[in-house]
């Protein structure tokens, strides 16, 4: 952890500044009759859930190129993860992968606790194969021809909800990379039926309290088809199974015309939004910082979030999903959370009363000015301000880089030599 004593004094040389900034903000949300301390509450009171192998270093299709200090077990993630709350005050979970993140749920319940952390959705694998397991995952797992290979696909998700129970998870999040490579590899329709029913059965063993999220993917690994390729079969999916089951938006499974606040929108208007995977990409699934290539794109999201906010029963899940390869993991997700948290901030200070009224009166342009009026809002002095009341860091990153903990760790934890290709 990185300590209160270095987060006030890294606080101390900025507080002035940040405090007449935000007045000065205030004041111009006065005018549009926005209180600003509203504003605050919402954004302080907002969290999202870090992955856990979000901390260590991402890699491509053809090298990774390890970096210093890497988390070498789930306990050294969550020192990582730990320090991202420590100092954003945004991130109160951690999102588990297992069987990267397998261990005694005892042991992973008090570290968690020792820092302040708590554990949202659990996620299966069952895209690669594990050195134990008896059959292969080559050509599927949850869709694959072979009965034997479909059911250790689910005892594995039967596994983790397990885990997950003891921890205190309350959601299991299913991706798979079944699909084809070559036309006529596979029959989509048997392919998809024998994916829903090993669905079913894991759906079957939710406890009561829990929500099953599937997650759509255009492609990758599979390259021809991919049998949860889009947010219509997902959708599907959601709905043969039940009312506890619901479709998880990643914001890179997408190509990359599709408009995905519509989607959002289209998911919560049928109760079937169950969460997001938060990142960026250009050109495919390339698991950027959040906001990085298209940060109107996130505003847009939320903006649709914020509209649906007084829906009975809406409560979606909201996890970053990021893949760091040249960048400092903790400080690329503690970038991205303040990000998703603008976002936030930005659509809450939307005229929504302007706003409708202008969509009822069919004028376009004053309709995208209106959202273009608090995207252009710096509402920085918000997110600051929220934090350093949390006693965070006004600016995390620059208080992460005073403290020196990345050398720190770097000279406690294995050298990671691990330099293989594959995106993990």
């Amino acid at each position: 952890m990185i300590g209160k004593d270095r987060i006030d004094a890294a606080n101390e040389a900025a507080e002035a500044d940040l405090r007449a900034e935000y007045d000065a903000l205030g004041a111009v949300l006065d005018r549009r009759a926005i209180d600003i301390a509203g504003v605050k509450e919402k954004v302080a009171g907002y969290g999202i859930a870090v992955p856990s192998w979000g901390v260590g270093t991402g890699g491509t299709r053809f090298a990774r190129f390890p970096g210093a200090g890497e988390p070498a077990t789930i306990f050294d993630k969550l020192d990582d993860c730990g320090v991202i709350h420590e100092l954003t005050g945004a991130t109160p979970r951690v999102s588990l992968h297992v069987p990267w993140d397998d261990a005694d749920p005892a042991d992973l319940v008090a570290k968690a606790e020792e820092l302040g952390l708590g554990f949202d959705a659990i996620n299966s694998n069952t895209f690669q194969d594990q050195a134990e397991q008896a059959a292969s995952f080559k050509f599927g797992s949850l869709s694959h021809t072979q009965k034997e290979v479909r059911s250790q696909a689910v005892e594995h998700n039967l596994y983790c909800i397990e885990l997950g129970r003891k921890i205190g998870s309350r959601a299991l999040t299913i991706w798979v990379g079944d699909g084809s490579n070559f036309p006529g590899q596979v029959n989509f329709t048997r392919q998809f039926e024998r994916y829903l029913d090993s669905a079913r059965e894991i759906y079957a063993g939710l406890p009561e309290d829990w929500r099953l999220f599937t997650e759509h993917k255009i492609f990758e690994p599979a390259f021809y088809s991919t049998v949860v390729q889009d947010w219509g079969t997902n959708y599907l999916i959601a709905t043969e199974l039940g009312d506890r089951a619901s479709c998880l938006v990643d914001l890179g499974h997408h190509a990359p015309t599709v408009n995905i606040e519509m989607i959002v929108a289209r998911l919560i208007q049928f109760g079937k939004l169950g969460g997001f995977h938060f990142n960026d990409s250009k050109y495919g699934d390339d698991d950027l910082d959040t906001g990085s290539i298209d940060p109107y794109r996130l505003f847009l999201v939320f903006n649709e979030l914020v509209e649906a906010a007084d829906v009975p029963g809406f409560d979606p899940a909201h996890m970053l999903d990021q893949s760091h390869n040249v960048t400092d993991p903790i400080e690329s997700l503690m970038n991205s959370a303040m990000e998703v948290q603008r976002a936030y901030a930005q659509a809450l200070i939307v005229d929504r009363g302007a706003l409708g009224g202008f969509q009822e009166e069919n004028d376009a342009l004053m309709a995208s000015e209106t959202l273009k009026r608090a995207f252009r809002t710096d509402v920085t002095p918000i997110l600051q301000m929220a934090r350093l009341e949390k006693g965070c860091a006004i600016d995390p990153v620059a208080a992460y880089r005073a403290s020196g903990y990345r050398g720190k760790v770097a000279g406690e934890r294995p050298v990671s030599t691990s330099g293989g290709g594959g995106i993990v």
